[in-house]
């Protein structure tokens, strides 16, 4: 399913969650929680929405090789004395210049969400906040998983919503597991309704699970896509105005 349509269904279902769900305040910022974490379980593809906002260093990486190979080159030349050691600072100089020259296209976005999520656990050992380390773990290893495979289950499902609950006893918000964890499944559960169907129980279980509607991409996909997002914002809409008019 394209990541549109797993935005929109995630969105809607935080607002399921903040319509129905009883002693959940109505937040925005929690169906934008339900929206992003919708996006989540695709880190794994290189073409998701998600992996391309989160790989916003993929640049900086390769410049990154290069500047590294300069100030080794720079050391080499203005530190070291003739020798052994010089050639090999400059021979370490030239292999990081010519591996920063070299990266493009998954290589580079790989290791800019590598480098996005070892910062976010940094970060989160820095702040003593344990759910923040956790979700850079998650950011760090998806793209490193082939795509539908251990992001699409439900055990990455269960740790995506007690990184909401570690967050919740954190920061005090009540129903972050909730919006995280609904917009988490919301992806599960659409992809599900694909020809590819989801790997559920992987790797116990090496099956895909689902009932196949949807050929991603094609026209009739798209548009099905779309009837299924209007008839569930509608279905939502209509069960939490019937809730308001009691």
């Amino acid at each position: 399913m394209r990541g549109s349509s797993h935005l929109a269904i995630g969105l809607i279902t935080g607002v399921a969650v903040a319509g129905l769900v009883p002693g959940i305040p109505f937040s925005p910022a929690g169906i934008a929680l339900a929206g992003f974490s919708a996006l989540a379980p695709d880190l794994d593809h290189p073409a998701s929405r998600l992996s391309k906002r989160l790989g916003f260093a993929q640049n900086y990486v390769r410049w990154a090789f290069i500047a590294v190979a300069a100030v080794v080159a720079a050391y080499a030349q203005w530190q070291l004395v003739p020798g052994p050691n010089r050639r090999l600072a400059f021979t370490v100089a030239l292999a990081f210049g010519l591996v920063g020259a070299a990266m493009q296209g998954e290589t580079t976005r790989k290791l800019a969400l590598l480098f996005t999520g070892l910062c976010t656990v940094v970060a989160g050992l820095y702040t003593g906040f344990v759910w923040l380390s956790m979700l850079g773990c998650f950011i760090a290893l998806a793209p490193f998983t082939s795509h539908r495979t251990y992001t699409h289950t439900l055990w990455a499902a269960a740790a995506w919503t007690y990184i909401g609950h570690l967050a919740n006893q954190s920061l005090g918000w009540h129903g972050i597991a909730l919006f995280a964890g609904g917009g988490y499944v919301s992806h599960l559960l659409a992809d599900s309704l694909t020809k590819a169907g989801v790997k559920w129980f992987m790797p116990l279980a090496d099956v895909s699970l689902g009932i196949p509607l949807i050929r991603t991409g094609s026209k009739s996909g798209n548009l099905l896509e779309v009837v299924i997002c209007t008839v569930y914002a509608v279905l939502v809409l209509a069960l939490i105005a019937s809730r308001l008019q009691f």
